[in-house]
């Protein structure tokens, strides 16, 4: 069974996930819910994982996708399929759980992040610095987790960095995902413009941040996307499928 990819924009993409997973012997199956917000499965039977990826759109704004997304990650949730979402994703994530998503200060470029208590002992996290350089690009926030979940990661503009509720539903709000080029594109984006300019950073800026930070940035982001591949979605659960 295929791990079902919802993807929300034209930029936000599995990026370096994609050879990642496929190198695992996962199959991707990828939705562009901002091109068609009902194209979504009726159920999970033929769903072994779901990754909800980034974009512009807000939780507050309602996009078209919300309320089915919403109640697809809370059916997989239940039935312990596992749950990865990032950036707009990990909002969505919180918000279908029941945590609570606000706006707050835009966040565009590369700035640490801690690995904090429960991240430190979390398998998913294994191999990743406790104090990292990633890439972020958002401009709201998780503001209240949802009931029962662990905070695993934080910042200084940031608090909620990464979550986990239960043992397979993961939240992480900085792009581990994306490469030198998806940095690239979103800086040609007009929404993620927006956010730089009120970030009050450039183009510029930020390509020189990324030549910088590339070691970090792609050693976080290997070893996620290697732990998720194997941890998260190990072989035996497609053999038994």
């Amino acid at each position: 069974m295929p791990i079902l990819v919802l993807q929300h924009s034209p930029i936000d993409t599995p990026g370096r996930l994609t050879p990642i997973l496929r190198s695992h012997a996962h199959a991707l199956d990828i939705r562009r819910l901002d091109l068609n917000p009902a194209n979504l499965p009726a159920d999970l039977d033929e769903v072994s994982a779901i990754i909800s990826l980034g974009g512009p759109q807000s939780v507050h704004q309602n996009p078209p996708f919300l309320e089915a997304e919403c109640a697809l990650i809370r059916a997989a949730h239940a039935q312990q399929v596992p749950v990865i979402g990032i950036c707009l994703g990990h909002q969505i994530v919180a918000h279908a759980l029941g945590g609570e998503v606000a706006p707050g200060a835009a966040e565009f470029g590369f700035a640490p992040i801690s690995i904090i208590g429960p991240g430190q002992t979390d398998t998913v996290l294994a191999g990743v610095p406790w104090k990292a350089t990633v890439f972020h690009a958002h401009a709201d926030h998780v503001t209240k987790l949802p009931p029962d979940a662990t905070p695993l990661a934080s910042s200084a503009a940031c608090k909620v960095q990464a979550f986990r509720v239960g043992l397979r539903t993961y939240g992480f709000q900085f792009h581990f995902e994306s490469t030198p080029a998806d940095v690239e594109l979103h800086l040609k984006d007009p929404w993620c413009q927006s956010v730089m300019a009120a970030a009050n950073t450039s183009a510029q800026a930020i390509r020189e941040q990324a030549q910088q930070h590339l070691d970090m940035t792609e050693r976080v982001g290997k070893r996620l996307s290697e732990n998720i591949a194997g941890v998260m979605f190990p072989p035996r659960a497609r053999l038994r499928a």
